[in-house]
């Protein structure tokens, strides 16, 4: 497509807002270049991969694009057998690396970008790598070889001894009178020191370099001179070491180089690609509907280089029922920007960008755009306006066909307007028969007649305020413009006087058709007020009726309520109904019950009186017997091992520890411990006796007695068996009165000491625990102090 016209229409300025969305330089320039494409099928699938773009980053956020430099030339170099810099392999890791994570973007988004993202291939290994390798452009890293950093670290210390060397001397007091600074530095890869010229022979050394005024000498001292050949012999080894490792990155590069060349290529694209859904983002464009058959339905359309708070939107339509569009209107207001957002949505849509419209917009697919607008050619050339415009159709009318798009600002303009505008209607005439689509800007009457007048040719205005002195720029199609110049010079104050004259000087024909313009004109603006007025009460209307369904929808919900409420109410009532007739029916069972067992009871008591009266005839006096259990109810008496009764359970237990602040004791009950006031306590003398030395601290105690011991290995137990079996074990030893006990869990996870340590904070035996010293098991075992009681 001709350059000339995609300036005219200032798609370069498209194009460099397009490049400040793409990362890479090359994508960038990609999209200073882009230009529309003329097939249809071409131009539908680059769109549809900008809108596919579009949706990833709304859905997905933008993709990791990494600033990556071309790789031609370093591709180039390796197959001719050269090795790489630093600097050209860290952007190839760059780019295998960023390719891994643009495949690891799209994961899961298959669809129309496919095209793109499957082209992308990894090699993790590589870029790992390079990228442990070399630090920067200019550093390579110690870890790359093994004798790289042997090299350095015999670097490292041949350095510390020079430095070592001369900072002994530059603090001697004999060497400090003859030094300029105490110092030292570098002078040609060797370390010296400044020594004042004029005890250079004080100084025994070689003198590297001389100051500017002569007054000092950098002397590298004989001291250090072995020292300093033998680091820069270390220098050479490892410049060739790094040589050697450049060459051998170099060969790992060279077996994927077909790999790295498709990965660049991909990432470019795809940094295009999404540049140009950026673009349409930032816009709040659309993808408009292409087609080829010179169809153009603009909904909405907003210039894209205009103040999106200042820019007014336009409605267009075009090659639907006219092919050539008329457009009539004051100076400034507005015209030339109908033409151009017509050309720059055109071409736009051509070079796969979305437009800034609405949905609906549909766009046709043209083999050029062709454009007269402005003069600015005229300067250059130092031609009239009239020139410099025939100049250029002379030129668009030689090239354009059938299936081109011509714009036209003002034709005709600049000569003598009789003339101009028979030049003008004859040329619109050539182009509509030609087949051309036409969109033509002018000032002239005579082209709103051959408008009305002609098929398929339609006119249009850019409304005019004639109140404000001001224009709308909105665009009015159908509706021919006119020039506004007696009503706006009487608004500025021209006299009736001059005016009138100025009418009667007009044509009969041409006063006619100005009032029928501004017939039409007013008919419009009364037309429309009352379509505004109609849309008012529709709305109204609509708004109205959403209301009453609104309320009624709030009437019956609240219907729905109530009646399920009542519902429910019916529903408590009968469950509660029917729950106070079972409780009587309960109750009335129960007295049935009671009265049975009363008389049942009555009968017992009879049987039993009977029975009792038979004993007493029979058995023989009773013999005496001492009882078994004497019992104390002496509280103070009371100590851990005595059998006690449990007076309100009727049962027998042995008290384990007394608590005598509260005045309770805990009580073991056969394997259940319990706890008891010591006023509901009795003790049993006999069976205390018996078990009073199994509180005696003792390892023995009787025939059969168990040992007690000390600690207990609770070791590959699982945590609940080993907190019964811990809390088992510190019974046994308080019954015992042992003070100290040790309890073993390993060390391990620390599960098992968590757990065990968390029951002892509880356990009532329990005065204080810590885990184990030095030769005591440290963390592996708990040393636990019980409680005296």
């Amino acid at each position: 497509m001709d350059e000339k016209t995609l300036l005219t229409l200032e798609f370069d300025k498209i194009r460099e807002k397009l490049a400040e969305y793409a990362v890479n330089e090359v994508a960038k320039e990609k999209a200073r270049k882009l230009v529309p494409e003329t097939d249809i099928e071409k131009v539908k699938l680059s769109l549809a991969d900008t809108d596919g773009a579009a949706v990833s980053v709304c859905k997905y956020g933008s993709p990791p694009i990494a600033a990556v430099s071309e790789v031609s030339s370093a591709l180039k170099r390796i197959n001719v057998g050269g090795a790489l810099s630093m600097a050209e392999l860290l952007n190839i890791a760059r780019v295998l690396k960023c390719a891994s994570q643009l495949k690891k973007y799209y994961d899961g988004q298959e669809g129309i970008l496919d095209g793109y993202f499957l082209r992308l291939e990894k090699d993790d290994q590589v870029e790992e790598r390079i990228s442990s390798s070399i630090i920067s452009e200019t550093e390579m890293a110690d870890g790359a070889s093994p004798e790289l950093a042997n090299i350095r670290r015999k670097m490292v210390r041949a350095g510390d001894k020079i430095k070592d060397t001369l900072n002994s001397m530059i603090h001697s007091p004999h060497y400090q009178k003859f030094l300029q600074d105490p110092i030292v530095t570098l002078r040609n890869d060797r370390y010296v020191v400044p020594v004042k010229a004029e005890h250079k022979g004080d100084v025994h050394g070689i003198v590297h370099d001389v100051s500017a005024s002569g007054g000092t000498l950098f002397v590298e001292p004989a001291a250090v001179v072995d020292a300093n050949n033998e680091l820069h012999t270390l220098a050479a080894k490892e410049k060739t070491e790094i040589e050697r490792i450049l060459a051998e990155l170099t060969g790992v590069v060279a077996e994927i180089r077909d790999v790295i060349d498709i990965d660049y290529e991909a990432i470019t694209d795809i940094d295009l690609c999404f540049a140009k859904a950026k673009l349409g983002l930032g816009q709040q464009a659309v993808c408009p509907v292409m087609n080829d058959s010179g169809r153009i339905v603009i909904n909405k359309g907003r210039h894209p280089l205009i103040d999106p708070k200042k820019v007014v939107a336009q409605d267009v339509s075009l090659g639907i029922d006219f092919d050539t569009l008329v457009v009539t209107g004051p100076n400034t207001g507005g015209k030339t920007v109908v033409l151009k957002t017509i050309g720059l949505f055109t071409v736009m849509a051509q070079s796969g960008l979305m437009v800034p419209a609405g949905d609906g917009t549909q766009l046709a697919v043209f083999d050029a755009v062709y454009a007269d607008i402005g003069d600015e050619q005229s300067i250059e050339q130092s031609l009239s306006t009239f020139s410099a415009h025939m100049t250029n159709i002379v030129s668009i009318l030689e090239k354009f066909t059938s299936d081109s798009l011509i714009l036209f600002d003002e034709l005709g303009a600049g000569t003598d307007p009789i003339e101009g505008a028979a030049l003008a209607n004859a040329i619109l005439d050539y182009v509509k028969g030609m087949g051309a689509k036409t969109v033509a800007t002018t000032h002239y009457s005579e082209l709103k007649i051959y408008a009305l007048s002609t098929e398929r040719v339609e006119n249009a205005s850019c409304e005019f305020n004639v109140e404000t002195l001001s224009p709308t720029y909105r665009l009015l199609i159908g509706i021919p413009g006119k020039s506004n110049a007696f009503a706006i010079s009487k608004k500025l104050g021209l006299s009736d006087y001059i005016i009138e004259n100025s009418r009667e000087l007009l044509s009969n024909e041409t006063v006619k058709f100005e009032d029928v313009l501004s017939s039409i004109e007013e008919n419009r603006r009364i037309t429309e007020n009352s379509r505004a007025e109609q849309e008012r009460l529709k709305k109204e209307v609509a708004d109205l009726k959403a209301q009453l369904l609104r309320e009624r929808t709030a009437l019956d919900k609240k219907r729905d309520e109530i009646i399920e409420k009542a519902n429910q109410k019916a529903a408590e009532i009968i469950e509660r109904a029917k729950e106070e007739t079972d409780e009587v029916l309960e109750k009335m069972r129960a007295l049935q019950k009671e009265k049975a067992e009363q008389e049942t009871l009555r009968a017992m008591e009879e049987v039993k009186r009977d029975l009792s009266q038979s004993l007493k005839k029979a058995k023989k006096p009773p013999i005496p017997r001492k009882p078994s259990v004497p019992v104390k109810t002496n509280i103070n008496a009371m100590k851990p091992g005595m059998s006690v009764l449990i007076v309100d359970l009727n049962d027998k237990g042995t008290i384990l520890s007394i608590d005598k602040k509260n005045g309770t004791a805990q009580i073991q009950m056969g394997i259940m411990k319990t706890s008891s006031k010591l006023s509901n306590l009795v003790i049993l003398e006999d069976e205390t006796k018996k078990n009073i030395q199994k509180f005696i601290p003792q390892k023995h105690v009787g025939d059969g007695a168990k040992t007690v011991k000390t600690e207990i290995d609770l070791r590959g137990m699982m945590l609940e068996e080993a907190i019964l079996e811990t809390d088992m074990f510190l019974d046994r030893a308080a019954m015992t009165g042992l003070s100290t006990v040790t309890v073993i869990h390993g060390k391990g996870t620390g599960v098992l000491r968590n757990g065990v340590q968390q029951m002892l904070r509880k356990h009532p035996h329990v005065k204080s625990f810590r885990l184990g010293k030095y030769g005591e098991g440290e963390n592996g075992v708990t040393v636990v102090e019980l409680k005296n009681s």
